[in-house]
């Protein structure tokens, strides 16, 4: 197959081609418009629960693209973040970060979350037309994110366009030059967190550096730019779908509005109907091997479609029905294996608070525009809408 990406039916609902796709056969070749093979993608939900614990699909892209010659100039802190490495390097990156997205951490920002959320949902107007990407989905993760990160409230914006700009598609040069302003920025608040020391994640491993664990420069400038960028996105995607997906499943929407308990047990459901990461990050193989009965050689890059593993009706009975009660935990929009999110606890506490909040304070929320005239990010890695318009 080729890249559907260009297609706005694909943007808008990918689910009918990926449904093609995986009945056809759930491990395929994709091809480039000239026709040479560029690669596999998986759609089977085994089949890519399979692929996301392979350790024979590595991440290690500068491996992969060691030598060859590119006319890209995506700065190394975002080419080779933690998300492009193995084992036992992968390893040591990732426990300097676990700490701080675990149940207990999560719970005791819980707090701050809320206010935060209180404070966005009061500017809202109410019985008007508002855009809630705008005015919600993206403010209340990238606050969260900088706050645990330290990064002072007036640099917030920038670190916002930064990162918006890093997922352009189709724009390779605004892409490289995002890329080189957030390591830049990265390197001058680590240097200032050295001379001004606070209780920030980010002064956490700015400790390790100088510590025992002794992260590189290049490491530390990394996990803090990996950290900003993917501490929101996903989490703004998430928010987005998930909001969407009540309104345009009213009946859902009530049934959790006549008890919020409902709303955490649900959000499983809700990441599993319209995933936030359509695919998971570049793997190829480092040797041949055999995937949902598909050879693959050395040397081949696989693309995992967690979008198309979590509608597969082998796995998620009638899978594009929103089923709050169903029991989604199985889920691969998080990914799976030893890459799993780190972030995932973080993610679910603002969406939880983020729905409860709205379906108590706006009962009356619903779609300003039909559903065909949403606009959604050109990209196949996230899935997510550029505006929410809805009123109030």
């Amino acid at each position: 197959m080729t890249d559907p990406t260009h297609d706005p039916q694909f943007l808008r609902d990918p689910y009918p081609a990926y449904a093609a796709l995986r009945a056809a056969c759930p491990v395929q070749p994709l091809a480039t418009g000239a026709g040479a093979r560029a690669g596999y993608l998986v759609t089977g939900y085994a089949e890519a629960r399979e692929a996301l614990a392979d350790l024979r699909l590595s991440k290690d892209t500068a491996a992969f693209f060691a030598g060859r010659e590119s006319r890209r100039r995506l700065h190394p802190a975002v080419a080779h973040t933690m998300l492009a490495t193995d084992p036992p390097r992968h390893t040591r990156l990732r426990k300097l970060v676990t700490k701080a997205f675990t149940t207990g951490a999560v719970a005791r920002m819980r707090p701050f979350i809320a206010r935060v959320t209180d404070e966005l949902l009061d500017r809202l107007p109410t019985g008007e037309q508002v855009d809630l990407v705008a005015a919600l989905a993206v403010p209340l993760p990238v606050v969260v994110i900088c706050e645990l990160l330290g990064v002072p409230e007036a640099e917030r914006p920038a670190v916002q366009r930064w990162s918006g700009e890093l997922f352009a598609a189709g724009n390779p040069e605004l892409i490289d030059a995002a890329s080189h302003s957030m390591a830049a920025y990265m390197a001058r608040l680590i240097a200032d967190k050295r001379s001004r020391p606070g209780r920030s994640l980010l002064d956490d491993l700015v400790a390790a550096r100088d510590g025992d664990d002794r992260l590189s420069e290049e490491e530390l400038v990394s996990l803090g730019v990996l950290l900003l960028i993917a501490g929101h996105e996903t989490t703004t995607n998430f928010l987005g779908n998930a909001v969407l997906a009540l309104l345009r499943h009213p009946e859902v929407l009530d049934h959790l509005r006549d008890d919020l308990d409902r709303v955490p047990a649900a959000l499983d459901e809700l990441l599993r109907f319209d995933s936030p990461v359509g695919t998971a990050t570049f793997r190829y193989a480092t040797e041949d091997l055999t995937l949902g009965g598909v050879g693959i050689p050395a040397g081949a890059p696989v693309t995992v479609a967690l979008g198309a593993a979590n509608r597969d009706p082998e796995r998620f009975p009638s899978p594009d029905r929103l089923t709050p009660d169903r029991d989604a935990a199985a889920h691969l929009a998080f990914g799976h294996g030893i890459h799993r999110c780190v972030g995932a606890p973080l993610a679910r506490a603002e969406a939880e608070i983020v729905l409860r909040a709205l379906l108590t304070r706006f009962p009356r929320l619903r779609l300003a525009v039909p559903p065909g005239q949403l606009q959604w990010r050109h990209t196949r890695l996230v899935r997510g809408l550029t505006t929410l318009p809805v009123l109030t």
